[in-house]
């Protein structure tokens, strides 16, 4: 486990991606990424999407290897840029698929070795090379919706990126790498979105926001994103990367989330037909959390990740609750954790109790414009534990590889996406 301190956030970037001053040690919520916050070159604000600086016409481009949207400079040959100020940096291309229906903002070096080192689809980037079948184009409705499924993806692993996480895929590692089927139904078809050996299955209809809305209501969820999908399957696939081969991290597992040696197709078979456990408010972070301890754990790592990116999202814009009047019994204290008695434990608290405050202000500012919460959600103590050892977990892999967790070990040749039905 990691002795030094696990929420000080990275330093600033250069090239345009400042990360803004930071509150006082009384105001601080650290948090466990990188700035969201990007600029031009022109000091004008743009987003994770953009692809052109609206304000001066300068072309933008997310870059792995600097886990940030950058402004880029044309170099001689055509379609090639490098980072805005840095003439000799890093020769990069974009997206073959920037100019499809996702419109890719991410680049892709030049570099023959450094793209098979990012285990890269031949002129794709690090996001698009996950995709391993996209939906049938010819339909009109699916070049929309799989262009929101992209964006949600990418913003997923540039989140994972930033945290240190491994993202390898089907091309570095065949057998083991991370690869996205997105799925529309058909009459003899269904499509049940899930995970099985590094393969996630996605049905495109939930990037339909009357469809996704329609299920949540059925569904009786108080959140249901597209966004969320991606982080709740993804957990699924970072328990058998992370959790599954290392004893001390099963053994506490079980601990904590339960035996996942319980028989699952029979767990869910109940869970849908009784619905939720009774008490499930006071021991789980959703009603779906209690259905086996595999659906805890993929449900509380995506709850983990809402958590940490939009606290990133709001101390890169300057956003900080810690002046929030709460009383005392409303955060967390110490007997709440799991490792009270780890170096960094005060850290994660803190982390947390700022996420308390930063959700009601949150909840505040949706209710006055007549939105639903924001964050429809309760914190019970017992989810608590389970967040610092998810949390402990992608420590542990941040200080292993925190300067390039796309790289992957080893390449075994490379395999395009398809179009399903063909």
């Amino acid at each position: 486990m990691p002795e030094q301190p696990i929420f000080e956030p990275r330093p600033a970037m250069d090239a345009g991606v400042p990360v803004p001053p930071a509150p006082s040690d009384d105001e601080a919520m650290p948090a466990p990424s990188v700035s969201r916050a990007y600029q031009c070159q022109c000091g004008r604000p743009v987003f994770l999407r953009n692809s052109e600086c609206l304000a001066c016409g300068t072309p933008l481009g997310f870059v792995v290897e600097r886990l940030g949207v950058l402004p880029l400079a044309p170099a001689a040959d055509e379609g090639v840029y490098t980072v805005f100020g840095e003439p000799r940096g890093p020769l990069l291309q974009r997206c073959d698929n920037f100019g499809s229906a996702i419109g890719c903002n991410w680049m892709r070096p030049v570099d023959p070795a450094a793209a098979e080192a990012q285990g890269l689809v031949e002129g794709l980037c690090l996001s698009c090379s996950t995709t391993r079948t996209i939906p049938d184009l010819s339909v009109p409705e699916n070049p929309r919706l799989w262009n929101l499924l992209e964006q949600a993806k990418r913003r997923l692993l540039s989140q994972l990126l930033a945290l240190g996480l491994p993202v390898r895929t089907r091309t570095a590692d065949p057998a083991h790498g991370l690869a996205f089927d997105l799925l529309s139904e058909q009459p003899d078809r269904p499509v049940l979105t899930g995970h099985a050996e590094g393969v996630i299955t996605l049905n495109i209809a939930e990037a339909d926001d009357a469809v996704r809305e329609r299920v949540r209501v059925q569904m009786h969820e108080p959140y249901r994103t597209l966004l969320g999908h991606f982080r709740h399957e993804i957990g699924h696939y970072y328990w058998d990367v992370l959790v599954a081969p290392q004893p001390q991290w099963l053994d506490d597992f079980r601990t904590l989330f339960g035996d996942e040696r319980a028989d699952y197709a029979q767990a869910l078979q109940q869970h849908y037909a009784n619905g939720p456990k009774a008490d499930w408010a006071t021991h789980f972070v959703s009603t779906y959390a209690g259905a086996h301890p595999w659906e805890d754990w993929a449900e509380t790592w995506a709850h983990y990740l809402h958590m940490a990116d939009t606290a990133d999202t709001a101390l890169s814009f300057g956003v900080n609750a810690a002046r929030a009047d709460l009383a005392d019994e409303d955060l967390f204290h110490a007997e709440h954790l799991w490792r009270p008695d780890h170096p960094d434990a005060q850290t994660f608290l803190d982390f947390l109790n700022g996420w308390v405050r930063l959700t009601h202000v949150l909840n505040e500012f949706s209710r006055s414009m007549g939105q639903p919460d924001i964050y429809p959600f309760v914190l019970p103590h017992a989810v608590v534990p389970k967040l610092q050892f998810i949390h402990l977990l992608v420590a542990q892999q941040r200080e292993a590889a925190p300067v390039d967790a796309a790289a992957p070990a080893g390449n075994a040749g490379a395999a395009s996406a398809k179009v399903e039905g063909r």
